[in-house]
């Protein structure tokens, strides 16, 4: 449903799941495993390709980005298939000094890859095998998998899937690297919430390059590394090169009973407001009531559990404020489960909305493509353990209805959350933010040739303004939980941008950020992989 806002805005990016930019993770470096596995293996390798200037690939391999605001400009792209090939490259670009990126599906909100200093871009794409792994009891998923194409087949397979993100197109790659949440997670909790092990090609601190194999096993003395890759974010450690996923409270080797099962059907669905029937008091009050509900309604277990949807506050040149979403439509109850919902929020408004929706098999609404190209775009965001304060609507209100965004593509999106996701402990995984009911996306798009200044200053101030009486950022608090790192913004990081004196670390990884530290000094002690917001080196 991601063409239920304007390209502009969302650029095509995974603004229901996220994803950051490359691999994760690195040192006591092991020798290269081989990939094969006895479950279903993937497709045989090609070559490694090295794509330059003046090839006329090099523009489609350096266009990628979901963000057009970024280009990159590397010496060379290498187009690998295999773990080996991975390898290879690494150890070259360690060997010539040169920075490296790594690539699957081309997300990023920030200029993680597309960065002047980056010399070298790995592109994972190839890497695409979605498998059962028999030896490990576990499904294989390649990082140059998109969703959309881990959904089919694993549906088509075995009638299961992975909690993850509503945008078929993102790669999984960068997507479970910060946590990897979707349509499902309120009922089954995050994508890292089901990872069992990881394959990641690290550097050691004699610059050494191989491959290891870390696992959930709390035993496993690699299991760090595991622990580092459940929403530790990309680009800090190393290159995966292979994921395994497994429920772990799955019990024998049937692979159609080791992750969730998936859904029949959903129903899609959409309410919508027009913005001039609403005042200001008939918007607080659909905002109030939206964030009201999730809280009462997001609770491990909830009968809501299955209901997951985005509050699209967008301007007014929009024309409209949109409540849409999906619902696990198998058994009885959903509509009225969903008529109750939208009731709940229009409580009190004396706009009527538009509404309509429609049952889909489940495969068809998950692997949906909604492609688009590349826009110029500003992401940023936030959890809520709550529902935004009146005065923090009342500045949502004045940003959205004013003279100061009027002409410009923008939105507030409010996602729901919560559920299965807030069973887990905050230290469990790299995602500390175990206790949200909803996350907060603030947008600004617009088109080439455009000025970037009004749009960027547009929704910085927009950001900072509801975060006022924090510092101008979310600082973890009664209301607040930080920020998610699979929406990187850089300006968390900018002094004069976030006068909290909270680091931008503790916005994204809370008390889990030390572990990450002690976890990058043991396993990327070079520091090959970093970029603006990576995990540093402690002092």
């Amino acid at each position: 449903m991601a063409d239920m806002t304007r390209r502009g805005v969302l650029a095509g990016a995974a603004l229901w799941g996220g994803s950051t930019a490359a691999g994760l993770v690195a040192q006591g470096v092991a020798a290269p495993q081989a990939a094969a596995a006895p479950g279903a293996a993937p497709a045989p390798a090609t070559d490694p390709v090295t794509v330059a200037p003046g090839d006329p690939r090099y523009p489609s391999l350096t266009h990628r980005g979901c963000n057009a605001r970024f280009v990159g400009r590397p010496d060379y792209v290498r187009v690998v298939s295999t773990t080996e090939q991975v390898v290879d490259a690494v150890r070259q670009a360690v060997r010539e000094g040169r920075r490296i990126a790594v690539r699957s599906g081309g997300h990023c909100f920030e200029n993680f890859v597309d960065d002047p200093a980056v010399r070298v871009v790995i592109d994972l794409s190839p890497m695409s095998a979605v498998y059962y792994d028999a030896r490990r009891k576990a499904f294989a998923v390649e990082p140059g998998a998109l969703l959309g194409e881990v959904y089919r087949k694993l549906f088509l397979g075995w009638g299961v899937t992975i909690p993850a993100g509503a945008t078929a197109e993102v790669g999984v790659g960068g997507h479970v690297l910060g946590g990897g949440y979707g349509a499902l997670s309120r009922r089954y909790g995050l994508s890292v919430d089901h990872l069992h092990a990881v394959e990641v090609v690290v550097v050691d601190k004699a610059g050494n390059v191989g491959s290891v194999v870390a696992t959930r096993d709390p035993a496993d003395p690699n299991h760090d590394l595991w622990w580092a890759h459940t929403g530790g974010g990309g680009g800090n450690f190393g290159v995966v090169t292979r994921y395994w996923f497994r429920d772990p409270a799955a019990g024998g080797s049937d692979p159609a009973h080791l992750l969730p099962r998936a859904p029949e059907a959903v129903t899609s669905f959409y309410a919508s407001w027009s913005w001039k029937d609403l005042d200001q008091r008939a918007f607080t009050r659909l905002v109030r009531n939206h964030g009201s509900w999730h809280e009462r309604n997001s609770a491990p277990g909830s009968p809501s559990a299955g209901l997951f949807s985005v509050l699209m506050l967008n301007t007014r040149k929009a024309g409209s404020v949109t409540l849409a979403g999906l619902l696990d439509s198998t058994g009885p109850g959903a509509q009225r489960l969903l008529d109750d919902y939208v009731a709940a929020v229009g409580r009190a408004v004396d706009a009527k909305p538009a509404r309509d929706h429609e049952s889909v098999p489940w495969l068809q609404a998950a692997g949906a493509v909604q492609e688009s190209a590349p826009a110029r775009f500003k992401a940023k965001a936030a959890y809520l353990r709550r529902r935004f304060t009146d005065r923090q609507i009342d500045v949502v209100h004045d940003r959205l209805s004013g003279t100061a965004g009027a002409g410009l593509d923008g939105s507030l999106w409010l996602v729901s959350y919560g559920g299965r996701v807030n069973t887990v402990a905050s230290d469990a995984t790299a995602v500390a933010q175990r206790d949200s009911v909803l996350k907060a996306i603030y947008m600004a798009g617009w088109e080439a040739g455009q000025d970037d200044g009004p749009r960027l200053a547009w929704v910085r101030d927009f950001y900072r303004s509801v975060y006022a009486d924090s510092g101008g950022v979310p600082v973890p608090g009664g209301m607040s939980d930080g920020s998610f790192v699979n929406y990187p913004d850089t300006d968390l990081a900018d002094a004069a941008l976030n006068t909290s004196g909270v680091p931008w670390h503790t916005l994204y990884y809370k008390g889990n950020y030390p572990r990450l530290q002690r976890i990058k000094a043991r396993w990327d002690p070079k520091d090959v992989f970093h970029h603006a917001l990576s995990i540093r080196p402690p002092r």
